[in-house]
């Protein structure tokens, strides 16, 4: 879990291009929204994406969203129990 962990932090800096964010400064069980990245509503949809392209996930439902991206360790738990890819 620790591994897909670290991949999510690498992925999150990417896709949302936070300049200056290393993986080491994301707390895995911070909240993602509301919390220190001062993630918005354009933020999640690119998390959505990633989801899709990476993993293979598709989220049919946007409240279902809400749970997955509480923080980098509920969207590892997701990931690792859906993912096709």
């Amino acid at each position: 879990m620790e591994e897909l962990i670290q991949e999510l932090k690498e992925g999150i800096i990417e896709v949302l291009n936070l300049d200056g964010v290393t993986p080491d400064d994301i707390d895995a069980n911070a909240p993602l929204f509301g919390g220190d990245l001062g993630l918005d509503s354009i933020d999640a949809l690119e998390l959505i994406v990633l989801l899709d392209k990476k993993y293979g996930i598709k989220l049919k439902d946007p409240s279902e969203g809400k749970k997955v991206f509480l923080s980098v360790a509920t969207m590892a738990k997701f990931v690792s129990e859906n993912r096709t890819k």
